[in-house]
């Protein structure tokens, strides 16, 4: 079977699974004596072990494997989780990372693990002092001297798989034998059980279970199976799993079962054998989790076969982000249409025309929410991977940092989602590295001896605003002057006219950073000309604010970048322009008389605090219209975060939902306006974007 055609959702399940893997160990970590984090770990590492083995990625199976055995020791309360146990699993973690996104660029998700994977088994012989060494031929021996005994049912096991056979399911005796060059057998092994438990339940192997995972057997096992399949077809099945050399399949009469159960004594792995019905039914837990379970659970458990038919439906697709864009594009059109015949049913005045159009006013309505919403991600995707790399960095530049993430729901364009990820990276390590202090020098301040980086994303207008900020030493002006003389980037006439946010903004000059030394994590200032490079690109912005020996805050704001915003269109003289509903906190009138001069800048009072009155007209140089001239002036107050403003205009025109179109390559970059709109009429009207004017 050609599996090329499940690479992409392999992929992508991956990244998935390693996420909640990563996610997980954190809390751990914090919680190291908590064992339903264990489990969740251990479900999503045999998930990933599965399907890697399923895919033909046996490097990446065989490690998670290991890994596997270590987490299964923990969950079995065998192993307490260490520093050493956490960081081994962690680059266990990171070099998956690298075979899937190896996989991703086209390769066969190959590495040299070998390391790991010796520190790993040491940890499983280390931490468990029953486990005894065994050689290469131990399996071997152990099977040649226990083969008459081990398959030999005990009382509890014979009860369920008779009760099977009289519920009219088949019971099965199968024998599985492994090519004797095949290099990974326990993957083998877990891809047979892996088919199996699609269809019915295993209810006793030999090896056990454990020993299978852990590769002490020969190239054979066997076990007893209940399902509904028929024998012949489950055989050609087994058979079809790549490097299995011959599967003998014989179905059990009641007769032959009893015969089984009155020669065998009680086996020591009955109540782990026969726990696996529910972890099969689960489709989550591996053969390894069987051991140490109740046998009293699998009662119940064996009279599940006759459910194994039906699978839970998915709820959820993967599509194609240039499907969402091509949809987005049509809806688009669709809406100027609408705008343009809700205008021409308005000016004809027929009944029948304007119900019509009111009916699909609604439909469209509905379609647009649900258009929007498909291509809008929570930030959440991309701030998850923080946590982990804050630890290591942390954990590497021997500092205490706690990471606070708020507003990780905020919804951002999957497009900008995409693309925010490398910035934030970059933030983020500058931050840990030369913002937060070494422990000594923090004490030594009267701070803290634990750095907080706070991670915060907010909507603010058409806008969101992606703040970092920690509260380390903070950005020393003559510091960065010093640097930035040095490197030629500034002259020293120019140095001292310059503000403290001009100063702040020299950190994003190509090759600038007031590192002392080059380390391997960044310094302030490497690698910001590539970050303010890339919010640029985005249509976004980003400033720095800095208190010295207080912190430092960096403040991005990107363009939501939805193609249908609601908004509220306004005159000025001849011109309409259209400012978006989210920025406005309401409208209204000014006389001549309430407007003051405040050190020269006009304000208003809203209530009970003065903000500035800004001039459109003055802004655009607007021929037609001049608010100096008006008795009367209607005013419109923004808002950007907390801090307010006043925009003086002509006339209101309305709300209206508005297509946004980028200027392109038409205009060049006209502060205050981020893109055009076209009308019912057919005219062009300019989106204004309010947190410009908003200092």
């Amino acid at each position: 079977m050609d599996m090329n055609q499940y690479l992409s959702m392999f992929i992508d399940e991956s990244n998935d699974h390693l996420q909640s893997l990563n996610e997980n160990m954190l809390l751990l970590e914090s919680s190291p004596s908590d064992l339903s984090i264990v489990q969740v770990i251990f479900r999503s590492a045999h998930t990933l072990k599965g399907m890697a083995a399923t895919m033909g990625f046996e490097d990446l199976a065989a490690l998670t494997h290991q890994m596997e055995n270590v987490l299964d020791l923990v969950r079995n309360e065998k192993l307490a989780m260490q520093d050493f146990i956490f960081d081994t699993l962690f680059k266990g973690l990171d070099a998956l990372e690298s075979m899937v996104q190896d996989i991703t660029e086209g390769g066969e998700g190959k590495a040299d693990v070998s390391a790991i994977v010796s520190a790993l088994q040491a940890i499983v012989r280390g931490e468990d002092p029953s486990a005894k060494p065994q050689g290469a031929n131990a399996p071997s021996e152990a099977r040649a001297s226990d083969v008459n005994t081990a398959l030999k049912l005990d009382e509890f096991q014979y009860a369920v798989l008779n009760q099977s056979i009289e519920a009219g399911h088949r019971v099965l005796y199968i024998d599985v034998h492994i090519r004797e060059n095949c290099q990974l057998k326990a993957v083998r092994a877990y891809m047979v059980f892996e088919l199996l438990e699609r269809s019915g339940e295993v209810v006793k192997s030999f090896p056990s279970t454990q020993d299978i995972e852990q590769e002490k057997f020969d190239f054979s096992f066997s076990l007893y199976y209940i399902t509904t399949k028929d024998p012949a077809e489950l055989q050609r099945q087994i058979i079809g799993i790549s490097e299995i050399e011959k599967a003998d399949v014989t179905e059990l009469d009641a007769e032959t079962l009893q015969q089984m159960s009155e020669i065998g004594a009680a086996s020591q792995e009955a109540a782990a054998a026969v726990a696996a019905p529910p972890a099969a039914e689960k489709g989550q837990e591996a053969p390894a989790a069987k051991p140490e379970q109740g046998s009293e659970k699998a009662a119940p458990a064996a009279k599940t076969p006759a459910k194994t038919g039906g699978a839970v439906p998915t709820r959820t697709i993967r599509v194609d982000i240039e499907r969402l864009d091509v949809l987005m594009n049509l809806f688009s059109e669709l809406l100027i249409d609408r705008v343009r015949l809700e205008q021409l049913a308005s000016e004809i005045q027929n009944h029948a025309l304007t119900e019509t159009v009111e009916h699909m006013t609604r439909v469209s309505s509905d379609l647009q929410d649900i258009v929007m919403k498909l291509r809008m991600v929570p930030v959440d995707t991309v701030f998850n991977r923080f946590p982990r790399m804050v630890r290591d960095l942390a954990k590497s530049l021997d500092k205490k940092v706690d990471l606070i993430i708020t507003g990780a729901d905020t919804e951002l364009d999957r497009t900008v989602i995409d693309e925010i990820g490398d910035p934030l990276v970059h933030l983020l390590r500058n931050a840990v590295d030369h913002g937060i202090e070494p422990v000594a020098d923090r004490i030594s301040a009267g701070k803290p001896e634990t750095g907080t980086v706070h991670l915060r994303a907010f909507h603010s207008g058409n806008h969101v605003f992606i703040e970092i900020e920690e509260d380390g030493r903070g950005i020393y002006r003559d510091k960065v002057l010093k640097t930035a003389l040095k490197k030629g980037v500034v002259t020293e006439e120019q140095a001292a006219g310059m503000s403290d946010e001009e100063v702040h903004q020299l950190l994003f000059a190509p090759g600038f950073s007031t590192a002392e030394k080059i380390s391997d994590v960044s310094g302030r200032g490497v690698g910001l000309d590539v970050v303010k490079a890339k919010i640029t690109s985005l249509g976004g912005q980003v400033t720095i604010y800095s208190t010295p020996g207080k912190g430092t805050n960096f403040s991005v704001q990107l363009p939501l970048t939805l193609s249908i915003i609601a908004a509220m269109l306004v005159k000025m003289g001849s011109e309409k322009y259209a400012i978006p509903l989210s920025s406005i906190v309401e409208t209204g009138i000014v006389k001549k008389g309430q407007i003051r001069a405040v050190h020269g800048n006009k304000m208003v009072e809203f209530r009970g605090s003065l903000i500035p009155l800004i001039s459109l007209s003055r802004i655009f140089n607007i021929k037609d219209f001049d608010e100096n001239e008006e008795e009367e002036t209607e005013i419109i107050v923004i808002h950007k975060g907390e801090r307010l403003a006043a925009l003086a205009i002509d006339q209101f025109i309305g709300q209206n939902e508005i297509v946004l179109k980028s200027l392109g390559k038409y205009l060049p970059p006209i502060k205050g306006i981020s893109g055009a709109t076209i009308l019912g009429d057919g005219q062009v009207a300019l989106i204004l974007d309010p947190n410009v004017f908003i200092k």
